[in-house]
């Protein structure tokens, strides 16, 4: 090929190059964002705040709507829109990945008492082990994992009918509300109940009707959505540390520039502070505001029996998980995490 030819193709291909580059930066994105939450819940208020952040750091060219409260559908809807592309966003969590991915080896990472604080769960889903679950999420998927926020440890809450729980036994035939997903139940089987599936947001009628007897969530959540109108105790069991993951759908995802893509994990970055900060500041408050402005009562059971119910009943997962999979991750950086 003449040189004076090849030099020409070259630019012009060059010019083509920088062309695209220049019209994928311009690109406008809305982008939809589903969540279960209500406008009330710490990662709601997280979700508008990343918002805010991205169209800033953006300047105008990521625009994130958020659907809370179900607007979009309940939680399987939402996983599985994103997956198909209806919906570009949603928090969703390895409980939820594990039945409709399906991929259900990842629901080891939500599994009751897997972590003994904070740090320990970030260090597992941030390191070596979380990120493999990602990945192969992503190819199962088309689902990109793009953080992981902490919405608080899980507690018993219970209708005054069912009395005191102390120990595993107790729970025998309570109806406990569980999402409607396999591994979610597994949650209630371990802790001794019978679990119940339900959407979120029929929790409150659910317990006041006496469809279920008892729900388990976070202090925050039980406050943000006033169950503590109709139930009486909180046991403490600490028995999951409840994560989510903001989620988008992989072919949104592959088609942004590379700067909006470290836009949007700044945006969540900041969000997942305020997020985590709510929390952990609401969690360290509202058991006074639980037993002295609403009269409810606080239960410490036996944690070392819920502790071991889990284990035992766990070991059936171990041909889903791998074997020792489960106390690997309990194990991770052991002596870094044990309480000074």
């Amino acid at each position: 090929m003449n040189k004076k030819v090849t030099i020409v193709l070259l630019s012009c291909l060059l010019v083509f190059a920088l062309s695209l580059s220049v019209l994928a930066e311009d690109k406008v994105y809305n982008l939809k964002f589903a969540t279960a939450a209500t406008p009330t819940q710490p990662q709601t208020k997280a979700l508008m705040k990343f918002a805010e952040v991205i169209k800033e750091l953006s300047n105008g060219k990521i625009n994130v709507k958020v659907y809370h409260s179900g607007q979009l559908g309940d939680q399987k809807t939402m996983v599985l829109g994103t997956m198909r592309g209806d919906i570009d966003m949603c928090d969703a969590s390895p409980t939820w990945f594990s039945d409709l991915a399906p991929y259900p080896e990842i629901s080891v990472l939500e599994a009751a008492y897997a972590y003994k604080n904070l740090n320990h769960l970030y260090q597992v889903v941030n390191g070596p082990i979380g990120k493999a679950y990602w990945e192969e999420l992503r190819k199962r998927t088309g689902l990109v994992v793009l953080d992981t926020w902490y919405l608080g440890t899980r507690e018993l809450n219970l209708k005054e009918s069912v009395g005191e729980v102390r120990k595993p036994e107790d729970l025998k035939g309570v109806k406990l509300r569980m999402p409607g997903s396999e591994a979610w139940m597994d949650v209630g089987r371990a802790l001794g109940a019978q679990p119940t599936p339900l959407g979120f947001n029929e929790v409150y009628m659910g317990l006041k009707t006496g469809t279920i007897e008892g729900q388990d969530n976070p202090l925050p959540t039980d406050y943000a959505n006033k169950f503590y109108e109709v139930t009486h105790y909180i046991v403490l069991t600490d028995h999951q540390m409840t994560i989510i993951n903001p989620t988008i759908n992989e072919k949104v995802w592959n088609s942004m520039p590379e700067n909006y893509k470290v836009y949007m994990k700044k945006a969540l970055e900041v969000a997942r502070n305020y997020n985590n900060m709510l929390v952990l500041e609401q969690e360290a408050n509202l058991l006074s505001k639980f037993v002295n402005e609403f009269g409810m009562e606080v239960v410490i059971p036996d944690k070392e029996a819920f502790m071991k119910s889990a284990k035992e009943y766990y070991k059936k997962n171990e041909d889903i998980w791998g074997e020792g999979v489960y106390e690997k991750i309990q194990n991770v950086a052991n002596d870094l995490y044990e309480a000074k």
